[in-house]
């Protein structure tokens, strides 16, 4: 008598966003940069209720007061004071607010702008393609705080001009990933396929080509934040950024230029605030580089 047949397991179904959740966890720096862009967006999206004091507030008996820990610190103000009596940590926090909205700012004018271009440049190819790419190396040839300076200097000093000044520098980066990765997907067959069903260029790009384009993307994205927030950190300091009396990283820092011999917190905690947040998004960067990317999926 033959033995009764059974049937085979069910096969449980695929979970990406488990998978994809398993290969960034094992990246330990990834997930120590994920907790801290949380806790950094977390402070900015709280800055009103988690400061101790507004950032403007100015104290006049409080001027150049050391940290709590220090001789002459108050807990009142746990980071110190600057030289005109403002909380140093009340600053860093709605600074935080500040430099990330100028990072996430000149990231997204840059991946919609940079994408449209590098796809239209991979898809349809022939001379706009030679002449985007001749313009993007030419922006790339340049150094890009140099470049930054010198756009900045012909708008004029100012939040939105370095925005815009930043968006220039960092755009050649999406262009270029996006029409590699145009490159390589339009000859796949699921391409060939719709184009011989009669879908059109618009189809063909936006709804065929482009979503499987967006994994180095996000990974250039995640990275790009942190390039933007150094950036604008460096205009502010040079005064071509945000102006006073903004509780912008890099204005900070310029502020303080003339304390660093005598007060070392009004330019130690800025500095830090920016090392800290641009690490943490370059470990993020990576993680997501790792998980996303199935040649270097562990």
């Amino acid at each position: 008598m033959s033995p009764i047949a059974t049937a085979p397991p069910d096969t449980p179904p695929a979970r990406p966003l488990r998978e994809f959740w398993d290969d960034f966890s094992a990246n330990r720096g990834a997930l120590i940069g994920l907790v801290i862009v949380l806790l950094v967006l977390l402070a900015a999206l709280l800055a009103p209720v988690v400061s101790p004091h507004p950032p403007d507030l100015t104290n006049k008996d409080m001027f150049l007061k050391p940290p709590f820990w220090q001789a002459g610190g108050s807990i009142h103000y746990p980071l110190g004071t600057d030289a005109i009596g403002r909380d140093i940590l009340s600053r860093l926090i709605h600074g935080a607010r500040l430099s990330l909205s100028i990072g996430i700012a000149v990231v997204a004018l840059s991946v919609v702008l940079g994408t449209a271009l590098g796809l239209a440049a991979g898809y349809f190819r022939g001379l706009f393609e030679v002449a985007l790419l001749r313009l993007m190396d030419i922006i790339l040839t340049l150094p890009s705080l140099l470049l930054a300076i010198v756009i900045v200097a012909i708008l004029g000093p100012g939040l939105m001009n370095a925005m815009l000044a930043v968006s220039v520098v960092v755009l050649p980066h999406y262009v270029r990933i996006t029409r590699a990765a145009v490159l390589a997907e339009a000859s796949r067959d699921y391409v060939t396929a719709a184009r011989m069903s009669g879908a059109g260029h618009l189809r063909l790009m936006f709804k065929e080509i482009l979503p499987n384009c967006l994994a180095p993307l996000i990974v250039q994205a995640s990275l790009g934040i942190s390039t933007a927030i150094l950036d604008a950190a460096a205009l502010g300091f040079l005064g071509l950024g945000a102006q006073p009396p903004a509780s912008e990283w890099g204005t900070m820092l310029a502020d303080a230029r003339e304390f660093v011999m005598r007060a070392w917190w009004v330019v130690t905690f800025p500095g830090l605030a920016i090392l800290v947040t641009v690490l943490a998004f370059n470990l993020l960067g990576d993680g997501l580089r790792d998980a996303l990317d199935p040649k270097l999926k562990r």
